[in-house]
């Protein structure tokens, strides 16, 4: 894709691919004020501030005996009123770089300060820090990746939120459905699954400028049915099913050195979970253990400083291949299944009350469904609803609390696909 020179002649480009450049070489070993008139930028094209934060700690982290010093001059221009409280207390007050400045101290306190003030006061702190940034949207794209249908699949489709409409990209190098997906640096990863006839331990990459997948480092354990999320810039493939158990296996994928290795394991085995990272953790959410031969309810949540898996607040109700998405920092799950039961049901957890709550029930009962979050609204994409695959999309929009389907459906009803969203390739 885009050559590293580019970037640095080109401080837009920088603004626009922030999120996939900051664990870059370049971005490490740019200068002081260069970070500081980047992260300035209100164009900063970001999915959330954290973004701006752990670019921060990563630069300063780079040569720490030179770069501590400032601290204070950068965070200055991290926006902390904008970040989580469960984000401000758990990740920023804990950071040592931060407890060692005085000066980082008080733009900590003013975040917190910000969070104690009633909505409609919090318009009366004047400082950029409490000022959304706003940079100029980039078409965004829905990729669909592989999936039952009703045997695996290589198709892979896309949907232009711009255009409305699907298109066939490059299919996958083999067949692969139940697999876990996400995009990382601007790549589309696809990881494990089943490829019709066996679970598998392979992964494969896709670029969208050049529209070739590529395979990469295979796997340690072989995971269909498995809950992918990236953190950190790290890829993580959580639980799945291995053919023969349920798995509480968790593995990490690092881009740099295309290897994968184990963290710390779930306290249970799940198969078809649902995962999702808010506010710097990440969330397994229900599935199937194998060895009560029930779906869970139950939830945990995977903190990478102390690499521990605790449980948290369960869902009211079992899910097993429920849809897991994240919109406006609280996490949703998403129809899934009790046994024969499907269900159209939805939940929402939000991490500051510890609690789940019900929201609005989809339009059809869906498990197996894939999630991802687009401008403000959350996608579910196919699924099954018990006896057939569905080539239908509905999101969600939070602000009505209701779901309305996509007029336009996929060409081919899937479930058990992978879907992410990707800058529209120009």
């Amino acid at each position: 894709g885009r050559q590293d020179h580019d970037l640095i002649n080109c401080p837009n480009a920088f603004q626009q691919h922030f999120s996939e450049v900051v664990f870059g070489e370049e971005f490490l070993n740019l200068g002081i004020d260069q970070v500081c008139s980047l992260i300035a930028s209100d164009m900063l094209t970001i999915s959330s501030e954290e973004k701006v934060f752990e670019a921060v700690i990563g630069w300063v982290r780079h040569d720490k005996e030179a770069r501590q010093e400032h601290m204070a001059r950068l965070m200055e221009h991290v926006r902390l009123p904008l970040l989580t409280r469960e984000y401000l207390v758990q990740r920023v007050e804990e950071e040592t770089l931060v407890k060692n400045s005085n000066a980082c101290k008080d733009y900590l306190i003013e975040a917190m300060k910000y969070h104690l003030l009633p909505a409609d006061q919090r318009a009366s702190m004047k400082t950029t820090r409490t000022r959304q940034r706003t940079p100029i949207s980039i078409p965004k794209v829905m990729v669909v990746v592989g999936g039952q249908a009703p045997k695996a699949i290589r198709s892979v489709e896309c949907f232009d939120f711009s255009e409305e409409r699907w298109y066939q990209v490059a299919e996958l190098p083999s067949r692969r459905c139940r697999a876990g997906v996400v995009c990382m640096g601007g790549l589309v990863y696809g990881v494990g699954g089943f490829n019709g006839s066996l679970r598998v331990r392979t992964a494969d990459s896709y670029d969208p400028i050049k529209d070739q997948w590529v395979t990469i480092a295979n796997m340690q354990d072989r995971r269909s049915t498995l809950g992918a999320a990236v953190l950190n810039g790290l890829l993580y493939a959580v639980g799945g099913f291995d053919g023969s158990t349920g798995l509480s296996s968790v593995e990490v994928y690092n881009v740099k050195t295309n290897e994968w290795f184990h963290v710390a394991p779930m306290n249970t085995r799940r198969s078809s979970v649902g995962v999702g990272v808010v506010g710097g953790v990440l969330y397994a959410v229900g599935g199937y253990d194998g060895a009560s031969r029930q779906c869970l309810s139950s939830v945990e949540a995977y903190n990478t400083n102390k690499n521990e898996w605790t449980y948290i607040a369960e869902m009211s109700t079992r899910r097993s291949g429920a849809g897991v998405g994240v919109l406006n920092g609280l996490l949703y799950a998403v129809g899934g299944h009790d046994g024969p039961l499907v269900r159209k049901s939805v939940e929402m957890y939000d991490a500051s009350l510890n609690s789940w709550k019900q929201v609005a029930d989809m339009n059809m009962c869906r498990r197996n469904a894939a999630v991802c979050t687009v401008n403000g609204l959350l996608y579910v994409v196919g699924g099954d609803d018990g006896s057939c695959n569905l080539a239908s999309v509905e999101y969600y929009n939070p602000v009505l609390d209701k779901w309305l389907l996509l007029p336009q459906c996929m060409s081919t009803g899937r479930s058990y696909a992978g879907v992410t969203v990707i800058d529209k390739p120009l």
